[in-house]
């Protein structure tokens, strides 16, 4: 079993834990936690007994004659209702833990569900990190087939695209499509195939909607769609600038790169050292890379992106406590400063600022300023998962 980095022993409280299909909750709970109860909402027949009558619920925990233990509810969306069993019993038997899961939190959302009122902590499972996986991590293999679990422990290329396509079938047309209740399918799935050729662009809702032969109000659900179902996240421009004028557009980035390279159709052919394609596969990675290890870390850091209407950008400024750093994402092993204005831009208007470009260099260097190192570095120096 490959070590993920949370640890669920360690919570002493009830969770929603949530991620996307395929990130290995179920498999995490089942294989570091004895549960006393498991109920698997995703088997129909599981499914039925409890949609009949949630009180159900409540009749098995207490046949239990327990106060303490672990209930876990696996794809809790799928029966909101269930959750309001959940709170009596945490009243009932305070000493109870929940373990509730999810791959969307649209229902929950939009139904008006019970979310324990504070009663349960809300962490979140992602495809494996490189840290997770050691040695066993290859860059190439990330950028084209990304790392959830069965992919990403998978030998052969040719099965890694096999379920990749699966997956994308699976869940990206099938379970989004229904929980949406979207009418025009054909239009989201041109949708899903051109927010990945945008991915990790800012988002221009006018013209997706133009190519997609729909209103731009409707572009903006599917994305809002996409981003409630875990399968990808905004980020939001920095705004802290006196002197410029800041984009108002977010970006939006898939949560894996093997689901941006599938919908693109790049596992067919391959990404290539030093081609555009590869260097928007790396900047990728490295983004949803960042985002996995400061959500372990649980540290107060925001994540965001810089851009001025005279088209100085960079990828990514990270905001903790006490400290930004501005991080530009290079596919290079020797960045030119003409790569990086602006970053120079960026520290010449804002102090207390680190200005770091992640990139292929063998060993750090610094100039004007700037650090240049290799990912890895860059990603030791990030918060560590408590």
């Amino acid at each position: 079993m490959t070590q993920r980095t949370i640890c669920l022993e360690k919570y002493k409280h009830s969770l929603f834990l949530l991620g996307p299909r395929q990130t290995g909750k179920t498999y995490l709970i089942k294989n570091t936690l004895s549960p006393v109860i498991f109920i698997d909402l995703l088997k129909h027949s599981e499914f039925m007994r409890y949609a009949r009558d949630v009180s159900l619920l409540s009749g098995e925990v207490r046949a239990l004659n327990i106060e303490e233990g672990l209930i876990v509810i696996d794809e809790i969306q799928r029966l909101p209702g269930l959750l309001d069993e959940v709170q009596l019993l945490m009243e009932e038997k305070p000493k109870m833990k929940f373990i509730l899961t999810g791959s969307s939190a649209r229902k929950l959302k939009r139904s008006g569900a019970n979310l324990l009122g504070g009663r349960a902590i809300t962490i979140h499972l992602y495809p494996f990190t490189h840290m997770e996986l050691g040695d066993g991590f290859i860059l190439e293999d990330a950028l084209l087939f990304g790392t959830l679990p069965k992919i990403a422990l998978e030998k052969k290329g040719e099965d890694k695209i096999r379920l990749l396509k699966s997956y994308i079938e699976t869940y990206l047309n099938e379970e989004v499509t229904q929980e949406a209740l979207i009418r025009n399918i054909p239009a989201f799935a041109r949708f899903q195939e051109l927010a990945a050729y945008e991915n990790g662009n800012l988002i221009n809702y006018q013209s997706l909607a133009r190519e997609v032969g729909v209103h731009s109000k409707t572009i903006k659900e599917y994305f809002q769609i996409l981003e409630d179902t875990l399968l990808g996240f905004f980020i939001y421009p920095y705004g802290r600038s006196s002197r410029t004028k800041i984009v108002s557009h977010p970006k939006f980035y898939f949560f894996d790169c093997g689901i941006v390279a599938c919908l693109k159709n790049v596992i067919y052919s391959g990404l290539v050292a030093g081609t555009p394609p590869y260097g928007r596969a790396f900047e990728h990675f490295i983004m949803v890379e960042t985002k996995r290890i400061l959500d372990y870390s649980e540290a107060a850091s925001k994540m965001s992106f810089f851009r001025t209407s005279d088209g100085a950008e960079i990828d990514m400024i990270l905001e903790f406590r006490d400290e930004i750093w501005a991080v530009e994402i290079k596919a290079s092993g020797e960045p030119r400063l003409s790569d990086v204005r602006g970053l120079r831009s960026f520290i010449s208007d804002h102090g207390h600022t680190r200005a770091i470009c992640v990139c292929f260099t063998p060993r750090p260097y610094k100039y004007e300023k700037i650090e240049f190192l290799p990912w890895r570095d860059f990603m030791g120096q990030l918060p560590r998962p408590l």
